[in-house]
């Protein structure tokens, strides 16, 4: 199996953290390590270095290299642009396709939180076990514990049985980012999990399914296929950058055959770190004893729930008389909102873009 990090992402709901020249997964939101380094650290021990990809783009491979100089020049899989998932994943298979065309690989985000590295492992390895077995796609869900409206959600038919501890469901459907009143039903259910994003299967079989289900996309990946074969990079930019911007959730996902795929259920102890609430939910071990998750220079009084960042040095966060607070401090940006309104700083993002003040974006 090979495993493709797609590390090209943006990470607009930790802003200012996550910037457009170093978003989330190069930050240490988490401890010492940037989130790219907790990733691929979690498959060195079982898969060579040769074996593992990474997608991102041009301006992120000099950060990506500062971290892991031993990733051969030839994994890197460049996104000439960001047109999210669908473009990116489709140009990886693609990539892939005239080297391992019926190989498993695995997408695998770099900005999750997990908590058991070996049932982590040992599900992926599963996954390119199955995918042998089967020919089917392999996908891992996780057992939701609030409604979410940030996640696509995954409807589970009967178990098809269990492998080493590892339970394997028949797929039945997707949706993609509910509203909250149908999250809170799918909680109630019990049959839907969250998806987890590590979709699995081999390079063809992922080119045929873009074929079934999202025929805009094929011609142009058929093209930049060919362009990668004979080395034609100029050709491999001009067709991805006419590539229709969507996620693989959409214009995959909630169209293909439910007989196509069998669902993982994760164990592992997972989080999508998207959004401040997540960091401050992952690191509760961490709180001190008026329940503040705090990393750098701050002192307060009668402050209590509160996430509280300070990445400049040279200056002191002070709070009075605050609960179930953000506060992030960088060098050129200070953000303050309500913890449980941290989904919607990426509408904020979307709002600066459209401003003057762009540049601290």
């Amino acid at each position: 199996m090979k495993i493709i990090i797609l590390a090209g992402g943006g990470g607009t709901r930790l802003w200012p953290i996550s910037r457009q020249d170093e978003p989330k997964q190069f930050s240490r939101v988490l401890g010492d390590r940037t989130l790219l380094e907790d990733t691929i650290q979690r498959f060195l021990s079982d898969f060579p270095i040769t074996d593992i990809y990474v997608s991102t783009t041009e301006n992120l491979v000099s950060k990506v290299s500062d971290l892991f100089p031993v990733i051969p020049r030839e994994n890197y899989i460049i996104e000439p642009e960001k047109r999210d998932t669908a473009p990116a994943m489709g140009l990886a298979a693609a990539y892939l396709y005239n080297k391992f065309p019926d190989e498993p690989i695995a997408y695998i985000p770099s900005d999750h939180f997990i908590n058991d590295r070996k049932k982590f492992i040992d599900s992926i390895k599963l996954a390119d076990k199955l995918i042998r077995e089967t020919g089917k796609m392999l996908d891992i869900a996780i057992t939701p514990t609030f409604p979410n409206t940030a996640l696509g959600y995954t409807e589970v038919g009967e178990l098809s049985h269990t492998e080493n501890g590892i339970e394997v469901y028949k797929f039945k459907g997707h949706t993609e980012k509910p509203e909250f009143s149908v999250a809170r039903d799918y909680l109630n259910l019990g049959n839907y999990l969250w998806h987890a994003n590590y979709y699995m299967w081999t390079p063809r079989r992922i080119l045929q399914s873009f074929a079934q289900n999202s025929p805009s996309h094929v011609e142009l990946l058929n093209n930049i296929s060919q362009a990668y074969f004979d080395n034609d990079i100029e050709k491999v930019n001009s067709e991805f950058s006419k590539m229709e911007k969507i996620s693989f959730d959409y214009a995959i996902t909630e169209k293909i055959d439910p007989n196509e795929v069998l669902i993982i259920k994760g164990d592992f102890g997972w989080s999508d770190v998207g959004a401040f609430d997540v960091l401050y939910d992952v690191q509760r071990s961490l709180v001190d004893e008026e329940a503040n998750l705090v990393r750098g220079k701050w002192t307060g009084i009668k402050t209590s729930n509160c996430y509280i960042h300070n990445l400049d040095k040279q200056k002191l966060i002070a709070t009075v008389g605050v609960d179930d607070l953000v506060v992030v401090n960088t060098p050129d940006v200070t953000l303050i909102c309500p913890k449980s309104k941290s989904q919607e700083i990426k509408q904020l993002v979307d709002k600066i873009k459209m401003e003057e003040y762009k540049d601290y974006l």
